[in-house]
């Protein structure tokens, strides 16, 4: 081998296809991530929904008011540049000639291959006299010149140009870095050496340091350590915590301490404004000395929420810090909700009395404190007044909406007056449109469609609930400390679907009912829920004439048995008996042939239907198998795609009249059992529920058997009055006892039944030595 040579570019073009590449690598997949989308598509998506979402304050701080952001615009610049600097490198790439390329003699002499010696020499006097360093001429272009001539007369440089690419015979391998000379010049490497130490050893460890110092502050859902750390001192401290106090640990995290995090601001104005906010509010509990829940941010960000819970005007300087803490709030709710859940796993794995687990109520409040912040609603306020237009003084028309009924009794005419107590939005979707319109009738017809609208775009949604112990022979079969799986398919639609519904009964029933249809009708549900009983019913439609039932015709009984009955009705019809018996027995010896061949054929028959029951019974229970083993595969399945699936989060806008951020619909799913008020599976957080979801909820069975009710809830972290209950019943049996011959545990050793074997054959032995002595 002749050798290897590296040597630096001196000449920079190798250089340049480096830096080529290196740029457009960078370029080309940060173009597609970080270009900014098209603002006109979210002004179209925000135009199209302004019917709905036209008064939230989001919609109206994204499409009224848009703040101006500079860093779409900072972020376009930038890739313009990369991109600038990638098409110029490919330019000049493009023109640098190669160096690396096939030695040709005839090239360099300016010749067609095949030519003459004469020709050769001719060209080789002309150039020689041109470029010959006596002449003035080039001295390295004359050793080319000179090199070509060698290689195309003499016999030996020929040869190696033909076998070895060069009329000098093999040469070093040569390997080029992609790295300037001017790098590794002595003149430059003071230079050199400050940029690289200032850049690995300056640069580098502060960033590096500053990024790891900002990732161990917060966790992974982006909230502070010490907030989280605050969240558990005070779940801990109190158990069963109460709305007020929720709201007092609520806004001691330090994600509003201007200390913690740059975003929070303290103004001087705040000791003025603070305090008559306070004396308006008049419930806050300032007495306790409980840092941080007495600081002065703490105290801040409890009154601003107050006063957003109670639609309250602030001052314009306080707006931006109400709006930046309410943004900040379904997060630490949720921060809140997970401790709650760590506390209460701890407390079921340790066995110490003095840890008390936080209560099911306490959970329950940090849900609902999630509804209230954003829809702005205090904890008992009515549900009705998420909808726009519907004020405090119209809640008294709503609640109490009378209505007078025509019944038909006994051919007089009755009127009486009934009252639809109207409190959640189930009660208002459950009446028909002309109740609805009569309800509302204080709303001119632009606000009431509005209104409609709004109410149409509310969510509703549907359990399918089935409990199941997967990896198991019997899954539908729960057993004591077995793990029970709860498979919950969601299913989301709108109430204006609902509507829909509602109005194809209503016109269902306007018709004139037909055989029977009428009361079919009336036993629907309109609009998706179960209509109440609230005041009398038409009873000039309802009521029909029921037919007659007749009455059911007598079973004939087997003989044996008529004449128990007969015996049992007394001495008096003991002559009657006699003769049937004497009857009877006359006609046996006449029906005794018939009666052998009615019993052969008739076994044969029972033959039959018993293997035709037994094969049925085999297919049956095949198909259970079948149906089983499906249930298991189609969950594997499912929890396989669901991690391979990464779905979105966006799922639906949240109508929300007085919340400063677009919100989307999220969900809790869990189940507790009421009655002990304790929680059995952790809650769920469903955050992507856009048409239908599946979701599994695990937990241990109860420990001792029987029947067991629990109760599966569905809240919302948005909308007040749209929780969804469902009850769950178990049926807890005891445990299989292991049997004791099972092939799956027969472990036994070979060598062990091979002593076995020989002890027994030793024995068989001595048997036959003891009986050949005794014949002897």
């Amino acid at each position: 081998m002749a050798g290897q040579q590296f040597q630096y570019d001196d000449s920079g073009n190798t250089f340049f296809y480096f830096l080529t590449s290196f740029v457009g690598l960078i370029v080309i997949p940060a173009t597609y991530y970080l270009w900014p989308r098209d603002q006109n598509a979210e002004q179209i998506r925000l135009k199209n929904i302004r019917k709905v979402y036209g008064r939230c304050m989001w919609y109206r701080l994204r499409l009224l008011k848009p703040q101006p952001n500079i860093i779409p615009t900072v972020k376009k610049i930038v890739l313009l540049a990369g991109w600038a600097l990638f098409l110029f490198l490919a330019y000049k790439v493009s023109k640098t000639d190669r160096e690396y390329q096939e030695y040709n003699p005839y090239e360099v002499l300016n010749l067609d291959p095949g030519a003459t010696v004469a020709e050769i020499k001719k060209q080789y006097r002309l150039l020689s006299l041109k470029y010959h360093p006596d002449k003035g001429g080039d001295e390295v272009m004359f050793m080319r010149i000179a090199k070509a001539y060698a290689a195309l007369t003499d016999e030996e440089s020929r040869k190696n140009w033909e076998e070895f690419g060069n009329p000098d015979g093999p040469q070093a391998t040569s390997f080029g870095i992609a790295l300037p000379a001017w790098i590794v010049d002595q003149k430059n490497s003071i230079l050199v050496l400050l940029v690289y130490g200032l850049a690995f050893m300056v640069i580098l460890p502060v960033v590096v340091g500053s990024w790891w110092y900002r990732s161990i502050r917060y966790s992974g859902d982006q909230i502070l350590i010490r907030t989280t750390q605050i969240y558990t001192y005070f779940v801990y401290k109190t158990r069963n915590m109460d709305m007020k106090r929720l709201i007092m640990v609520l806004a001691g995290a330090s994600e509003f301490d201007p200390q913690y995090n740059k975003d929070a601001t303290s103004r001087p104005t705040d000791n003025i404004l603070i305090p008559q906010l306070i004396r308006e509010i008049g419930s806050i509990n300032l007495k306790k000395n409980e840092p941080p829940l007495t600081c002065p941010y703490s105290l801040k960000a409890r009154v601003l929420l107050l006063s957003h819970l109670a639609r309250m005007k602030i001052p314009e300087t306080l707006e931006e810090d109400q709006q930046f803490m309410l943004k900040k709030c379904p997060a630490l709710l949720q921060e809140m909700v997970n401790v709650i859940c760590q506390l209460i796993i701890m407390a079921r794995s340790r066995e110490e009395r003095e840890f008390r687990a936080p209560t099911l109520a306490s959970l329950e409040n940090c849900m609902k404190l999630s509804q209230m912040a954003v829809q702005g609603l205090q904890q008992f306020k009515s549900p009705l007044l998420q909808l726009p237009h519907i004020e405090e003084d119209n809640l008294r028309r709503v609640s109490n909406h009378k209505k007078i009924f025509l019944s038909l009794q006994w051919g007089y005419i009755l009127i009486k007056p009934s009252i639809y107590k109207i409190k959640t939005i189930q009660d208002l979707v459950s009446l028909k449109e002309s109740d609805r319109h009569n309800l509302l009738h204080f709303l001119e017809d632009e606000k009431y469609e509005e209104v409609m609208a709004v109410l149409g775009s509310f969510p509703y949604v549907t359990m399918d609930i089935k409990s199941q112990v997967l990896d198991d022979e019997d899954s539908n079969n729960i057993t004591v400390g077995s793990l029970v799986t709860v498979l919950v398919k969601l299913t989301r639609q709108t109430m204006a679907e609902v509507f829909e519904k509602e109005q194809s009964i209503c016109a269902a029933e306007e018709q004139p009912a037909e055989d029977g249809q009428g009361d079919t009708n009336k036993n629907r549900t309109k609009g998706g829920w179960q209509q109440k009983s609230k005041g009398p019913k038409k009873t000039a439609k309802s009521k029909k004439k029921k037919p007659l039932k007749k009455k059911p015709t007598p079973v004939p009984l087997p003989q044996s048995k008529q004449q128990k009955q007969k015996q049992a009705n007394g001495v008096v019809g003991s002559e009657a008996v006699v003769k049937e018996d004497e009857e009877e027995v006359s006609d046996k010896g006449s029906d005794s042939e018939e009666e052998e061949t009615n019993r052969e054929s008739q076994s044969e028959k029972d033959d039959g239907s018993d293997r035709d029951s037994d094969r049925e019974q085999d297919e049956k229970q095949n198909k259970d198998d079948e149906a089983e083993w499906q249930e298991l595969q189609q969950s594997i399945q499912r929890k396989e795609r669901a991690l391979l699936e990464t779905k979105s989060k966006i799922t639906h806008p949240v109508y929300s009249l007085y919340f400063p951020e677009e919100k989307q619909e999220w969900w809790w799913l869990y189940i507790a059992d009421r009655k002990e008020q304790t929680l059995i599976s952790m809650p769920y957080h469903v955050c992507t529920l856009k048409d239908t979801e599946e979701v599994e909820l695990k937990f241990p069975a109860p420990g001792k058997p029987g029947n067991y009710q629990y109760t599966v809830f569905l809240r919302s972290d948005s909308y007040m009055g749209l929780d969804q209950i469902k009850p769950l019943k178990l049926e807890v049996h005891e445990a299989k006892p292991v049997p004791e011959n099972h092939p799956q545990w027969d472990t036994a050793i070979e060598g062990d039944e091979d002593q076995e074997d020989s002890e027994g054959f030793e024995d068989s032995f001595e048997e036959e030595e003891e009986e050949e002595e005794g014949d002897d």
